[in-house]
């Protein structure tokens, strides 16, 4: 299956023969990425915000979820976990609720983190299962921050990690910059990709950070 990133916390996963899905599509004049414009079988809204909720960008979907639940579409098995409040719509700060979402492609397990606020507690990280693919959020602001989002990734695990949600040229947001969640993890300078292709076979037994370069898209 193929990973891309098209800024913030918005990704599309496509495999073939399988549906297509798109994550937290954003609005760009809030965001400050360029205008989306993509399709998808599946959107998923972690929580209703402009930088995670802009369905109109997604053409072509058939489905949209927007909270927790299991779901079978085109293949693809969707599992939504609610973190931050639990299934209410607003948590006790007064901030809505987020949803994680775990997307299983025919046995590759890809969880993405939506805007976490806080470390999951222990039955949220069990009910997330095994997870091959972890998109997190790095940078602060309403989402985790380089030190709460390594804590996370020890608890859950994955063989690779993509850092999303962070500060680059484009956005207009007061973020973090990706070089604290990289100097938390260890790391002197990680991959930098187009994009994320995934299989069993070469996926690696050390959780791995994998960062991707925002894409424009078409």
């Amino acid at each position: 299956m193929e990973i891309t990133w098209y800024g913030h916390s918005c990704f599309r996963l496509t495999e073939r023969n399988y549906a297509t899905v798109v994550t937290d599509p954003f609005d760009n004049k809030s965001i400050g990425y360029s205008a989306l414009k993509l399709k998808a079988d599946i959107v998923t809204v972690s929580h209703d915000a402009p930088g995670h909720n802009n369905m109109d960008a997604v053409k072509g979907a058939s489905h949209t979820i927007d909270g927790a639940g299991e779901f079978e579409i085109g293949g693809v098995f969707v599992t939504g976990v609610s973190t931050d409040g639990g299934g209410k719509k607003k948590s006790k700060d007064g901030s809505a609720r987020n949803t994680i979402y775990v997307f299983d492609y025919d046995g590759i397990t890809v969880a993405h983190l939506g805007d976490l606020k806080q470390t999951p507690t222990q039955s949220e990280i069990e009910s997330l299962g095994t997870i091959n693919v972890a998109l997190v959020p790095v940078g602060g602001g309403g989402g985790l921050n380089a030190a709460k989002a390594a804590e996370v990734i020890s608890l859950i695990e994955p063989n690779i990690v993509v850092p999303m949600h962070y500060s680059t040229p484009a956005v207009k947001l007061s973020l973090d910059s990706l070089s604290k969640f990289v100097k938390e993890m260890g790391l002197s300078k990680p991959e930098t990709q187009p994009s994320l292709k995934v299989t069993r076979s070469g996926l690696p037994s050390e959780t791995h950070v994998v960062v991707l370069e925002y894409q424009a898209s078409q």
